[in-house]
């Protein structure tokens, strides 16, 4: 009787410490993909504040339409990038894919604004000032939820690949580790200037 009272203990012991690393990597999962989740609400706000960016420019730069087009066409390839890794954001090619299409965004961008600083006209619009503001809080807040994001990342793949969990993780539907977002280190190094003041 008492052998049979120490295995129940032991197993009972066994199935709480199985159903706690099992919660625990469903906790830190849904962390990393609520962090992925503000990073998609602040990349779709600046997507949305883009095309009135360029329609605000154009009136301005109507023969640099070929800047133009390249804004709208990389904008829009960010996009399709962001839906991709929303759809999973702990799939290691798509946010690659998001982060190469945020990259060649931010170039787009920095070229639009490069041309923009040759038209006094346009640095003194209201508008320009106004949408200028808004994508420079827009970029910050999007840097806060990409390190939230890759806080969370960074302890989930931790907590499931250290002993014990890391022999559980497959069998529990954990066996992939998440991937950071990380922009080009050369956007990182010299962020692109959308001041007009």
């Amino acid at each position: 009787m008492t052998a049979l009272v120490v295995f129940g203990v032991i197993l009972l012991v066994l199935v709480v410490w199985f159903v706690g690393v099992f919660n625990k990597l469903v906790t830190l999962r849904n962390r990393y993909q609520n962090g992925f989740a503000q990073i998609e609400v602040q990349l779709k706000r600046r997507y949305d504040l883009i095309p009135n960016l360029v329609e605000t420019v154009k009136g301005y730069m109507a023969h640099e339409r070929e800047t133009l087009e390249a804004v709208i066409e990389a904008r829009n390839r960010a996009a399709s990038g962001l839906q991709a890794a929303a759809g999973n954001p702990g799939d290691p090619e798509a946010i690659a894919n998001l982060a190469s299409a945020e990259g060649a965004l931010g170039g787009a961008m920095g070229r639009l604004m490069a041309l923009a600083e040759a038209y006094p006209d346009l640095k003194a619009s209201e508008n320009m000032k106004q949408l200028t503001e808004e994508l420079t809080s827009t970029e910050n807040k999007v840097s806060f939820a990409r390190q939230a994001f890759n806080d969370g990342v960074t302890l989930y793949n931790t907590f499931k690949q250290s002993f014990p969990a890391v022999i559980f993780a497959g069998t529990f539907g954990h066996a992939q580790d998440a991937s950071l977002l990380e922009f080009d280190s050369q956007a990182i190094a010299e962020a692109p200037k959308v001041s007009f003041s």
